[in-house]
């Protein structure tokens, strides 16, 4: 194209673009900058190294409200229950002699010098109750949600990993099992024991929680199974037993283990109605909430007290646990993440 002889300057408007961009920024060295970029400088991140799951998932927890107030009771609660000997003002199972001298079939002496909460029914210290209490409430939700999710694992992995009629048998044992509520199917279990204990009571808690865990760890086996990794590994002939413990379940453990600390709640609540039906532990020298529940429910109405504060411990540290289950929930869940 032969230029216009009305122009006597060809390029005058490249020429007019590069001025421009030599005196952007109104000063000699922003020019020399810009002008000595390198196009293979661009489109580079810096390399700021990858972030593992956990650590990720901290990042978002430590800023939560929730998970603070969920971990701070939780803290608590377990501190009280390893150290309840030793926190404890008083022997949870002795009648002190400052209360014996106004107990009376008619009056419950309430909070005095060296009782804040004063005395339950046979004149032992109401406080020192509550904070033992705290070990046997501990040990039963701990034990329980244990062998509960030994149990689950174990019907989930069998159902996950080899499917066919082996996942449909497991699978029909469990619908069965979550069509009866639970509470229900753990006092009939409970009470089959011949004579009440904690461990009748842990057993029944347990086996109430299998099929929640089972049913759980077989829906994430089953999303595994078709993943690239296990694809990967059949196709380079790894045994079935390698594929099922190296690469599906450790991968599919997270939902479960986050759904233990929500069930520990469950777990604590199921415990806390069984001992109060007279189904726990019928020895009162080592209390549980539930147990100190249930004996209150006969002095309800003149001294509700005696409920009051076992069930408000029963309340408030399965809020704990369930807030601070939820929030792992949602730290770990990649869809609820913000």
């Amino acid at each position: 194209m032969t230029p216009s002889p009305m122009d006597p300057r060809p390029n005058a408007k490249k020429d007019r673009i590069d001025s421009l961009a030599q005196t952007a920024g109104g000063s000699g060295a922003t020019a020399t900058a810009v002008k000595d970029v390198h196009v293979g400088a661009a489109g580079k991140v810096k390399d700021t190294g990858g972030v593992s799951l956990i650590a990720s998932a901290w990042s978002r927890l430590r800023r939560n409200p929730v998970f603070l107030i969920g971990a701070a009771i939780t803290v608590v609660f377990v501190l009280l229950a390893l150290f309840a000997p030793l926190i404890a003002p008083h022997d949870a199972s002795k009648r002190l002699p400052q209360l014996l001298e106004n107990l009376t079939p008619g009056n419950i002496p309430g909070p005095m010098s060296g009782s804040p909460l004063g005395s339950d029914e046979f004149g032992r210290d109401l406080l020192s109750r509550l904070i033992v209490g705290a070990r046997q409430t501990l040990i039963v939700g701990v034990f329980a949600t244990l062998f509960g999710l030994t149990g689950g694992i174990a019907l989930g992995t069998l159902a996950g990993a080899f499917g066919g009629w082996v996942d449909s048998l497991v699978m029909r044992v469990v619908d069965v099992m979550l069509s009866v509520p639970s509470l229900l199917l753990a006092v009939s279990i409970a009470a089959l024991a011949p004579k009440p204990s904690q461990w009748t009571v842990i057993i029944a808690i347990a086996t109430v929680q299998v099929p929640i865990f089972a049913r759980l760890l077989r829906g994430s086996m089953l999303a595994q199974r078709g993943s690239d990794h296990v694809l990967a590994a059949r196709a380079l002939g790894v045994k079935q037993s390698s594929i099922v413990f190296r690469h599906m379940l450790p991968n599919s453990l997270g939902p479960v283990i986050v759904q233990s600390t929500l069930v520990l709640a469950t777990s604590i609540i199921d415990a806390a109605a069984l001992s109060f039906l007279g189904l726990g532990n019928p020895d009162d020298r080592q209390p549980e909430w539930g147990q100190m529940l249930g004996a209150a429910q006969g002095l309800i109405q003149d001294y509700p007290h005696l409920a009051f504060y076992p069930a408000a411990c029963i309340i408030v540290v399965a809020l704990g646990f369930t807030l601070m289950g939820e929030s792992l929930r949602e730290a770990l869940d990649p869809k609820s993440r913000r």
